[in-house]
């Protein structure tokens, strides 16, 4: 259980949260798009902190979760659930077939690989206006019902947000704590050193780029239901950038980190909003200044300056003559 302590005190803080600050607007609002990006970090993060593959194309299954949810109820008028799991599917189908050239390269031709992945599903997204509705977007999207209850409030989606990222941490926990995860952190320290081994490096790599790319896709219908409209803007290679962003700033490799900097890269935007022209600048600013002075991350940087205050130091005194 020791495992998971960690996890049980992010639930205790996500179901607190709402009941401490019911009319707050960071939890019952900004809280649902932590949750949303938390969860493909988290997911984004077994494949960059502990397998060492670079992503920047992530934000191309968020769109195909969103889109593959928005065009079948909407055009065809699907039930949401049906929906989210044709995402889920068609994202692993896309990600399988995509996996197995791309994970062959390594370093900036692995990103660069990914970055023409990402570029390519955005221009899908665009083009076809009659479909898509181009970069105008798509609109009528309907919420989610769950038991006969509509998802259609603040704190109703965060309840659902937050219970969607609580599942991925759970399962991202289990992953790394398996015999998978034993395997991923040998690929990132040395793949010829895991092959010796017996792991089967291409397998591994595989399976862990298409869980990530689920992560992301199931996020992605989550919020297109959530927005009830989705565009081409929301998919972009800016928003793969901030999800690289989201893992680096935590802490890469970190149960939690992901989580943490998704947090701070979320609600940073919107308490600087009061710097009108100069918000951009103090975010650079802050960003830069956390890499510089905690280069393993956030939640990594502070747990080591933290954990050692609430250590007790104790003092071993030996017996006379001993």
């Amino acid at each position: 259980m020791k495992r998971y302590r960690g996890f049980f005190a992010l639930a205790s803080i996500i179901t607190l949260a709402p009941i401490l600050f019911p009319v707050n607007y960071f939890v019952t609002v900004v809280g649902v798009s932590i949750a949303i990006n938390a969860l493909i970090a988290v997911g984004l993060n077994l494949l960059m902190g502990y397998t060492g593959q670079i992503s920047l194309g992530h934000a191309a299954f968020f769109g195909i979760g969103a889109y593959a949810s928005g065009l079948l109820t909407t055009l065809l008028s699907w039930n949401p659930w049906l929906a989210l799991l044709v995402g889920l599917l068609a994202t692993w189908l896309v990600a399988e077939l995509i996996a197995r050239p791309i994970l062959r390269l390594k370093g900036h031709y692995l990103a660069m690989a990914t970055l023409g992945f990402g570029i390519i599903i955005n221009i899908l997204m665009v083009q076809p206006t009659h479909i898509t509705g181009g970069p105008d977007g798509l609109s009528d999207i309907p919420v989610l019902n769950i038991l006969g209850w509509d998802i259609d409030s603040d704190i109703r989606w965060y309840i659902v947000a937050n219970g969607a990222l609580l599942l991925g941490v759970w399962v991202a926990l289990n992953l790394i704590n398996s015999r998978i995860g034993l395997a991923l952190r040998a690929v990132h320290g040395s793949e010829v050193g895991a092959q010796m081994m017996g792991v089967d490096i291409e397998k591994i790599k595989i399976k862990i780029f298409v869980v990530s790319a689920l992560f992301a896709a199931f996020a992605g219908s989550l919020f297109a239901h959530q927005q009830g409209f989705i565009s081409p803007d929301s998919f972009s290679f800016h928003f793969s950038i901030e999800l690289v962003v989201m893992v680096v700033l935590g802490g890469m490799a970190s149960k939690y980190g992901p989580i943490f900097g998704a947090a701070v890269l979320t609600m940073l935007p919107e308490t600087l909003v009061v710097f009108e022209d100069y918000e951009v600048l103090i975010l650079g600013a802050i960003m830069m200044g956390i890499m510089i002075f905690l280069p393993q991350g956030l939640w990594v940087g502070l747990s080591q300056k933290i954990k050692p205050l609430f250590i007790k130091k104790t003092i071993s005194v030996e017996p006379a003559g001993g």
